[in-house]
């Protein structure tokens, strides 16, 4: 563990909204100091973010990125290790999506599944490539990727989501053998989370449609919250030090539906 006069730092993509907002706020409570990666157009919820940070008494930085620019993600990493003069963690919440009917392939358009995938596998793997120096530098490196169920069981708001979550899980197992031993990387797989990305990209109606069937279908009939996603982001960076090349999932029972 840091000394009190060296708190630990953890740089977390999409932290805007929804569960990278989340766990911005879990990480401060907890004492780390929090980088705050954002997109230019999301800059008002990231200070929105980097003031309840500051309220709980975090040292906290808002970074602009774009994960799908590596440029950006290298100067987000320097920035960060510049500013804090270290980084323990990466938390990879980055990501898009568009509901598109699985059975409809004419409707997925090649261009779409180009930026799901951009964001969603090449984003995440840029963001591991840039920050991997100072996270082995920091001797105590750990990444939290975000997949999905959809990435295990092929269901969710896309096949193109479904692809990129997938390939989330492979790459978190290729990156925890080839970052070993300095750096753990482990991933999330959650069910639908109430405020994710569904709530950004669906008008109410349909989104009410998406949580019903949820709360019918879940053996624990209750949606998850952000709050509970962050809480276990924090564990895998901050818990065993064992854990490593794990896919965790968190989806109300779900997956027991088979």
């Amino acid at each position: 563990m840091m000394s009190p006069a060296h708190p630990p730092v953890v740089f977390i993509t999409g932290a805007a909204t929804g569960i990278g907002a989340a766990c911005a706020r879990t990480f401060a409570r907890a004492g780390w100091r929090v980088a705050i990666g954002t997109l230019a157009f999301t800059h008002a919820d990231a200070d929105a973010v980097l003031a309840d940070c500051v309220a709980l008494g975090s040292d906290a930085l808002v970074v602009e990125l774009d994960v799908t620019d590596d440029a950006s993600c290298r100067r987000a990493a320097s920035r960060t290790e510049e500013h804090f003069g270290r980084l323990d963690a990466l938390v990879n919440c980055a990501g898009v999506t568009r509901f598109v009917p699985h059975a409809d392939l004419e409707a997925l358009p090649s261009s779409e599944f180009g930026r799901t995938n951009d964001v969603n596998v090449m984003g995440t793997f840029q963001m591991i490539r840039a920050c991997r120096g100072a996270l082995e530098r920091s001797g105590r490196g750990a990444i939290v990727n975000y997949s999905s169920i959809a990435g295990l069981s092929g269901v969710g708001s896309s096949v193109a989501y479904a692809a990129s979550k997938g390939a989330v899980i492979s790459l978190t197992l290729s990156m925890a053998r080839s970052l070993a031993p300095h750096v753990r990387v482990n991933a999330i797989a959650p069910g639908y989370v109430a405020g994710g990305l569904p709530s950004r990209v669906l008008e109410p109606e349909a989104l009410a449609a998406v949580e019903a069937k949820y709360l019918e279908t879940q053996p624990l009939k209750r949606l998850l919250q952000p709050d509970e996603v962050a809480a276990l982001t924090l564990f895998l960076v901050n818990g065993p030090v064992g854990i490593t090349g794990e896919i965790i999932r968190i989806d109300n029972g779900l997956h027991l539906n088979g």
